[in-house]
């Protein structure tokens, strides 16, 4: 039996309601959501917007229709960058960011949009709100981050840094790609104007989905237009939420399980799922502390971080330590650049990377324990052969 501790590239195993609610669309369900007029085209346009509306509640989001579903949080950024950004526009983002939306800036530079990295430094790799706010410009019109960092774990403050865009009438767009159903989100308290999540990490459903908040004040281009459904007798783009945003058929099976792991989140509730990943992040912690010869990157306390960890092994290649792992320990873990260049520029763990380890909910202590051995070994037989 294998240990799953690569959560933050995807979580599993899933809530055994996720695979049932899919089963069942796939089996009873299939018509294709606001296509057709019977039955089962009605029913699938049910459960797409039951998933809008479990969202919400989730996101303390006042309209479900804001949200616009996508296939991943990469998607929704690229959205909401090329429908809002225009050439002379100046961007703030971190250091930190994941290539999800790290890329598409870069793109959007070619386009003419100015872009400040505010740099996320050790040990606890936390932005600066003094040096954010002293980086707006005239020509600033967006806050891009991400929520918490796939690699140091650091989670940014994003109350506070949504005070610093209503000060300054800014727009703040948040990749919560590794924080959503894992952290508490409220898109009114936090003054965040885009929302980007993906459904298959601590939304608990399956890949291919996600989507994009928008606040109903903030309009932005599609670059995708097509068959929506509505206003079939119009050869243009409706212009109301989802629509103007949302075209093609949806993943109506996926949105299915994502509403299903969304009520396994409302039901087991955050603090419990919080307070859970916590202890084990604590618990590892405290491990890896403990062995001499391991590298801990990051936050120490498990307050202010995701439970995720990279760290480095002396004398040991990341690369070779997730091969040992996986090969004689059944542990999985994730080594490398983990999509995120520039987090790994801040750590100083050019080109190689690091060993990643990111825990959910139904991580046990025992796997964990089982880890700390396992890495125990590891440094043991590297200090007996060098």
């Amino acid at each position: 039996m294998f240990h799953y501790m690569d959560n933050a590239a995807t979580s599993f195993p899933k809530p055994e309601e996720v695979l049932a609610v899919m089963e069942h669309f796939f089996n009873n369900t299939g018509g294709n959501p606001g296509r057709s007029g019977h039955r089962l085209s009605l029913k699938s346009g049910e459960i797409v917007y039951e998933t809008r509306d479990l969202l919400a509640q989730l996101f303390n989001i006042e309209d479900p229709l804001q949200i616009v579903f996508t296939l991943n949080a990469t998607m929704a950024m690229n959205m909401a960058l090329s429908g809002l950004l225009k050439p002379g526009d100046h961007v703030i983002t971190s250091s930190l960011e994941h290539n999800s939306l790290a890329r598409p800036l870069r793109y959007m530079e070619t386009k003419g949009v100015e872009i400040t990295r505010i740099s996320c430094s050790p040990p606890d790799f936390q932005i600066s709100l003094e040096e954010l706010e002293q980086s707006i410009q005239k020509n600033t019109r967006l806050i891009a981050l991400m929520h918490g960092s796939n690699v140091t774990g650091t989670i940014f403050p994003l109350k506070e840094i949504g005070k610093i865009a209503k000060k300054h009438s800014l727009y703040f767009m948040v990749d919560a790609a590794q924080t959503a159903g894992a952290y508490p989100i409220d898109v009114q308290r936090e003054g965040i104007h885009m929302l980007a999540f993906t459904g298959h990490k601590g939304l608990f459903g399956p890949q291919g989905t996600g989507g994009l908040y928008i606040d109903p004040r903030l309009k932005i281009e599609s670059f995708i237009r097509g068959g929506t459904g509505s206003l079939s007798e119009e050869d243009r783009q409706p212009d109301f939420m989802p629509d103007v945003l949302e075209s093609g058929t949806p993943n109506a099976m996926g949105l299915a399980g994502l509403s299903a792991g969304v009520k396994y989140i409302l039901k087991e509730g955050i603090d419990k799922i919080r307070g859970k990943e916590e202890e084990l992040t604590f618990f590892l912690l405290k491990g890896l502390k403990e062995i001499d010869g391991i590298k801990v990157f990051g936050e120490e306390s498990v307050k202010r971080r995701m439970p995720i960890i990279s760290f480095l092994v002396d004398g040991v290649s990341p690369s070779t330590v997730g091969e040992i792992l996986d090969d004689e320990y059944n542990i999985l873990v994730r080594v490398g650049l983990h999509c995120s260049p520039w987090a790994h520029e801040s750590m100083g763990t050019i080109p190689e990377g690091t060993v990643r380890v990111s825990l959910s909910y139904f991580n046990t202590e025992k796997q964990v324990d089982n880890l700390i051995k396992a890495l125990k070994e590891i440094v043991k037989e590297e200090v007996e052969t060098s």
